[in-house]
């Protein structure tokens, strides 16, 4: 069926944009008035405005904390009492986010006309994770749908602050990083060629520091440019190579051979995946089922992969501990605390618990490391700057010498 993207305006006057399906653009008219919508333009739209949210690209997806805020304010709206649909409406109005405005209306459409929450959410999976429609699917079957998106939010709401907190603890790091590298940078390239070329006008022999020195900093006042294409081009070619089955499955590996980085990605990989097993299984979805959802969020296709064969021994009947603990990839303290949940029938708090307590250790790891790399840094760049000085100063105290 045809898809229009209508302008209009409320009964109270207030403006209103949105899509709507239908068969004509006299029936889009016809179906906008009787939802009291009353319309100025009606056009339709073309298949790529349509699927929009699949070819917006990396800077049109929809941040997960606009997403999380928008489910927290529909699971307020039905847990009110208000029908799905006018829930719907009311979210839409509310939401400024152009792409998440579009999938929700045509989400709304989709409930309006009879189909289930579940498959209209499921028809946008670039929007909606699977997560999210999992516990929406256990939500209409056990009739608490409210519960399971609230459950969905506080997830979402602590995986989005979990985030913020890790990069706002790697900000001064690579804050440092950057100013440093525009420093020496800059001493390369302006402030050494000019005292050099004194060097080189007098014609003496000069130390083999300086003369290291004027060969990098001649390279560079040269060649900067060729050297930030290579690194562009470098980092375009890992980011892709990166995201290819075989590239990602190297660094993923490589993640948990690094001694500084291993148990911190372990630790942040295990609480992603327990945090989400245990939403899952709060709101009423069977193990095997939940392990199948959670089974791409660690963030790692090392703990994917272990957590795919875990579900099929599962599925043939072993405890899940015994399950995981074959892999070798969970810490010993999780598949305890895992294993006490199966046999007292507490997995799901005890998922809760252990994500929490690997979050808190998470963070500690990562302050630990920035007090690392904060003093590293800054020797680092002392070194850098150390050399310069040193290899400007040899010559200038030959010079002396030869003159007393």
């Amino acid at each position: 069926m045809p898809v229009f993207e209508y302008q209009g305006l409320s009964p109270s006057g207030k403006a209103l944009r949105g899509i709507i399906d239908a068969e004509s653009p006299r029936t889009a008219r016809i179906k906008l008035r009787s939802q009291g919508v009353y319309p100025t333009e009606v056009r339709e739209e073309t298949a790529g405005a349509v699927h929009g949210e699949a070819s917006y690209g990396l800077f049109r997806k929809v941040p997960p904390k606009e997403l999380a805020r928008a489910f927290r304010q529909l699971a307020t709206l039905v847990g009110a009492g208000i029908p799905l649909v006018s829930s719907f409406s009311a979210l839409i109005e509310q939401i400024g986010h152009p792409v998440l405005n579009k999938v929700l209306t045509r989400t709304r459409e989709s409930v309006r006309e009879g189909g289930s929450l579940v498959d209209a959410l499921a028809a946008h999976p670039q929007v909606f994770p699977p997560i999210l429609v999992g516990l929406v699917r256990a939500g209409e079957v056990s009739g608490a749908l409210a519960l399971t998106l609230g459950r969905w939010a506080d997830f979402s709401e602590n995986q989005v602050a979990l985030r913020q907190r890790v990069r706002a603890a790697l900000t001064y790091p690579a804050f440092m990083f950057f100013i440093g590298s525009g420093v020496l940078f800059f001493l390369l390239t302006f402030v050494v060629p000019t005292v050099t070329g004194v060097f080189s006008d007098l014609g003496q022999s000069l130390p083999w520091p300086t003369l290291v020195l004027m060969a990098v900093s001649g390279f560079l006042s040269r060649f900067w440019w060729a050297l930030a294409g290579a690194i562009v081009l470098l980092a375009l070619w890992a980011r892709s190579f990166l995201r290819s089955e075989r590239g990602g499955l190297l660094g993923d590996r490589l993640k948990m051979k690094i001694p500084l980085v291993r148990e911190l990605h372990r630790r942040l990989a295990v609480s992603r995946w327990a945090r989400t097993l245990a939403t899952l299984l709060s709101g009423g979805l069977p193990l095997l089922q939940a392990l199948e959802y959670s089974q791409g969020v660690a963030g790692n296709r090392l703990f994917s992969r272990a957590i795919g064969r875990a579900r099929e021994r599962v599925r043939e009947g072993e405890e899940m501990a015994l399950a995981l603990k074959e892999s070798g990839l969970f810490p010993s303290v999780v598949l305890e605390m895992v294993a006490v949940g199966e046999k007292s029938g507490e997995l799901s708090p005890m998922l809760e618990k252990v994500a929490s307590s690997l979050e808190n250790e998470a963070e500690s790891d990562l302050r630990g490391l920035i007090a690392l790399l904060e003093p590293l840094m800054i020797l680092i760049m002392g070194l850098g700057v150390g050399f310069i000085a040193l290899s400007i100063l040899l010559p200038i105290l030959e010079m002396s010498q030869v003159i007393r």
